[in-house]
């Protein structure tokens, strides 16, 4: 079983295979998983486009995103097949696309076809199965409907709950509104954990500082960090330090850019665009001085043609150089 302390949110465009090599030099503990991928591009797409990993990725899960459990079985046998330690069922997701594919925040509605899915996934392979969601969607937002979707959903073999502690609204806001303007409300994941200790409870949505991880983990069992830990992708580092291992202090920043160079120049060779890689690399230095000289070169050179590691190693050069990590 993996370690759920700490987790990266599953977030489209954002943590994709890049960014997760990226992290895991930061962070080799924390629980990463993919951008969600529909059961329908492992069931008509590129399987490999949409699964491959490197190694060093674990500890790894999959998230997928549908509700015909049939195809979601199918998706946890490819999750087992190509070595992921997790398989996730997208549950929170509100945007318009994906409710007219079935699936997202708006299963919490079908807590029934959830626990069918959940029991599908589970029967087809031998992996973890947690399920994302939130604490309610449109008018279904009180707490004796989060607690039956977590019943009914816990009673076909899920153990793992990851709940974005904000409801969604299925109409009238956009996803980015969805994740800032209904009011976070962490209390009722803490009652969740209170009522179902034998689950595993995870909360999310929010979490930008260590202090506001610190506030939680003694009330549920882990959190996960999703824009914070991408516009900062230092604070994952600072936070493995504080909450899983103190023994040894996070490498410097212009390490972890001078340990990510290999990995570019290798992808590069294989034909792939210095800025799918590059583009993870922009908030690194948050909060060093020259950190505003490192966004801009990147940006305005890595989508060139031809674009190789070296705009990295001019960008490094207009940064501060760093303490030493006390």
């Amino acid at each position: 079983m993996p370690d759920r302390t700490l987790s990266v949110a599953p977030m489209m465009d954002r943590t994709d295979r890049h960014f997760r090599y990226l992290m895991r030099l930061m962070a080799p503990r924390t629980l990463l998983y993919t951008e969600m991928v529909t059961t329908g591009a492992l069931l008509h797409g590129d399987v490999a486009r949409h699964l491959a990993y490197s190694p060093a990725e674990h500890p790894l899960a999959l998230q997928l995103g549908g509700s015909e459990p049939a195809e979601l079985a199918h998706g946890a046998r490819l999750a087992a097949e190509w070595g992921y330690d997790e398989v996730n069922l997208n549950c929170g997701c509100p945007s318009d696309r994906v409710q007219n594919g079935r699936f997202g925040a708006c299963l919490m509605a079908e807590p029934g076809l959830v626990a069918e899915g959940v029991a599908a996934m589970r029967a087809a392979a031998d992996l973890p199965v947690s399920v994302k969601h939130r604490i309610g969607i449109d008018h279904a937002d009180d707490y004796a409907h989060l607690r039956a979707f977590v019943e009914r959903v816990a009673a076909a073999g899920c153990n793992t709950f990851i709940v974005h502690a904000r409801k969604a609204w299925l109409q009238g806001l956009s996803p980015k509104e969805n994740r800032t303007r209904p009011p976070l409300r962490h209390e009722l994941v803490h009652r969740l954990k209170r009522e179902f200790p034998h689950l595993e409870i995870l909360t999310n949505g929010g979490l930008t500082t260590l202090d506001h991880l610190a506030g939680q983990l003694g009330q549920v069992d882990g959190v996960m960090i999703g824009r914070a830990a991408y516009d900062d992708p230092w604070l994952m580092a600072q936070a493995e330090r504080r909450f899983l291992d103190g023994s040894e202090g996070p490498p410097q920043r212009r390490r972890v850019v001078e340990a990510y160079m290999p990995y570019m120049e290798a992808e590069l060779a294989r034909g792939t665009r210095l800025q799918a890689m590059a583009r993870h690399l922009l908030g690194l230095f948050q909060g060093v001085p020259g950190a505003k000289a490192w966004r801009r070169h990147i940006s305005e050179n890595a989508p060139r043609d031809g674009a190789g590691v070296e705009v990295i190693e001019q960008a490094l050069a207009r940064v501060a150089p760093e303490a030493a990590p006390a």
